[in-house]
């Protein structure tokens, strides 16, 4: 809830558009140059409250959170469970635990993606471009209501593999960063000595 806002502007700095373009008007090849919409962060964060104000920096972030929690709760269920088959004498390989904390990124992501693919949409869909100047902005029409909503009219207006655009290049900035995250994680509890989930249990039962 805290840093959501700098997603947004991330998002809306990456969507922006930039460059030129062509138009045919009465038969005639006419160009147009434009600007980015955005300077950078700060003048996203105030352009966007000037327009919508506290919630416009928040607009997506309900699908954020239906998200997260089952991506966060998967990651590490499935992180654990795979750490369970681990042969014991490659239980302290770097590399065995690399590999299970791929595993799990990429099973979280995959389930959760179509909620991101909402969020997204949701962030940019006040990006629009009129006909004088792309650094004007104005609300589209039949904005999502909600996360719902948004997934249903995503599946009837581009179909339903558009839930999943993109989800490809997403693995290969989430399953290496989880990996690493993970191995991080469970060298760090070694380091400072923190017992792992069976040796805690075999504890208290003893």
């Amino acid at each position: 809830m805290c840093t959501y806002p700098l997603d947004l502007a991330r998002t809306r700095l990456a969507y922006q558009l930039t460059g030129s373009y062509k138009t045919h008007v009465d038969k005639k090849l006419r160009h147009a140059h434009f600007q980015p919409a955005y300077k950078g962060m700060v003048d996203v964060f105030a352009n966007v409250y000037r327009e919508s104000g506290l919630r416009g920096l928040y607009r997506g972030v309900v699908p954020s959170l239906y998200g997260i929690f089952p991506y966060a709760g998967l990651k590490f269920y499935v992180f654990e469970e795979l750490k369970r088959h681990i042969p014991n004498e490659h239980e302290k390989s770097v590399l065995a635990k690399l590999a299970c904390g791929a595993l799990a990124g990429l099973m979280g992501q995959t389930i959760t993606y179509p909620l991101d693919v909402v969020r997204r949409q949701m962030q940019v869909q006040t990006l629009a471009v009129t006909k004088d100047s792309a650094s004007s902005v104005r609300s589209m029409e039949n904005e999502f209501k909600g996360t719902w909503d948004g997934l249903i009219t995503i599946v009837q207006r581009q179909g339903w593999k558009q839930l999943f655009s993109g989800l490809s290049i997403n693995y290969v900035k989430v399953v290496p960063t989880v990996a690493i995250g993970f191995a991080a994680y469970d060298g760090m509890k070694s380091f400072l000595g923190i017992p792992s989930r069976e040796n805690a249990h075999s504890g208290i039962k003893e």
